[in-house]
């Protein structure tokens, strides 16, 4: 009778560890998005791609080689979300020696404010008036890459993955 209930002690102890450690690895997924992420490269495929996707990727990959991020981010605990986008403010021009062109980085962003729910895989943003955008999200360590044509943003939207980095 002592051995069995040793046992039954033991293997209770056994399922409490186990199905915490779930839950502790479900909280670990749905965390593992909060802080800020900047958009860094913008992956598509070349001979499918339209020239504004293209313009797109080479205006993000150059800006971002400045440490200027056009497009962030950012998930909190409380499970809201910032997005701070740059790409409407966006100014090319002919550089001063006629050489190339120019492209400095927006001193003016858009930012809205909304709510969010993540699940280790997917992103579902809601603005509150019925709107949600739903996205596959990967993270690995401290790189997220999303469907860009999921987010709807200009230039950004015909296809390819967006690739953020945490800060």
């Amino acid at each position: 009778m002592m051995k069995r209930h040793s046992l039954l002690l033991v293997l209770g102890a056994f399922l409490v560890i186990s199905c915490s450690s779930d839950k502790d690895s479900d909280m670990a997924d749905a965390n593992s998005i909060e802080g800020a992420w900047d958009a860094t490269e913008f992956v598509i495929d070349d001979n499918t791609a339209s020239d504004d996707a293209k313009n797109g990727r080479d205006i993000l990959n150059f800006l971002t080689a400045k440490d200027c991020y056009i497009l962030t981010f950012t998930f909190s605990s409380d499970l809201s979300v910032t997005a701070k986008n740059s790409s409407n403010y966006i100014e090319i021009s002919v550089n001063s020696s006629n050489t190339g062109l120019e492209i400095p980085c927006p001193t003016e962003s858009d930012i809205e404010s909304r709510t969010y729910t993540f699940d280790g895989e997917v992103l579902v943003i809601d603005d509150g008036i019925g709107e949600t955008i739903t996205v596959d999200v990967a993270i690995d360590g401290d790189t997220m890459t999303i469907n860009a044509a999921d987010l709807d943003i200009p230039n950004f939207n015909d296809g390819g993955h967006l690739v953020f980095v945490r800060r």
